[in-house]
């Protein structure tokens, strides 16, 4: 257990302050004899011990809860920020498609926002040949019948921050084996 803040130092005795003005008066230990009168001392010392420690370890349960409530919220917000800016991500997807980012300032800018995003925790998802995942994926299209479906075509991108999905990729499912066969012709094709 960790050392008491002033704070927490400043409650604790304001508690044990409480429970002294609460209890009762009783007999001195003059008046009664000597065994009768340790006995109802140190059952009250165990007793208010017992209290002092059950109110720390409430104290302590209550800061953790705090304490992750407030990291909640932070990603919370990080992620509602985060998702305000998936359509400029997608204009510079669109951009670079067409060679637009190619040179020029415009891609030094989205190289910069796509690193600062990246270094917060955006994770991007839904490659073409990547297996097909309903709870990721959102399919448009489907091509075969085979019984390994794969992602064939991303027409958007999907977007994870940190657990949460941003954005749901929007995709085009195809059989593993006609994505193969069409990467292998346009590499054929290239050459």
């Amino acid at each position: 257990m960790t050392e008491p803040n002033s704070s927490e130092q400043e409650f604790i005795d304001d508690i044990v302050a409480e429970t002294e003005a609460d209890k009762p008066e009783t007999a001195t230990a003059e008046s009664a004899p000597e065994g009768e009168a340790q006995a109802p001392e140190s059952d009250e010392l165990a007793e208010r011990t017992a209290d002092l420690q059950r109110l720390t370890a409430e104290y302590a349960n209550y800061r953790r809860r705090v304490e992750r409530d407030r990291q909640a919220n932070i990603d919370a917000a990080k992620a509602g920020v985060v998702s305000e800016l998936l359509a400029v991500l997608d204009d510079l997807d669109r951009a670079r498609a067409h060679g637009d980012l190619d040179n020029g300032p415009l891609r030094a800018v989205a190289d910069k926002l796509e690193t600062v995003l990246t270094k917060q925790g955006l994770v991007e998802f839904g490659a073409i040949g990547d297996p097909f995942d309903p709870q990721l994926h959102e399919a448009v299209q489907h091509e075969g019948s085979g019984s390994e479906p794969v992602i064939g075509t991303v027409m958007r991108k999907g977007y994870r921050f940190g657990d949460r999905v941003l954005r749901h990729a929007m995709v085009g499912v195809a059989d593993a084996e006609s994505v193969g066969a069409s990467d292998a012709d346009a590499d054929a094709g290239e050459k």
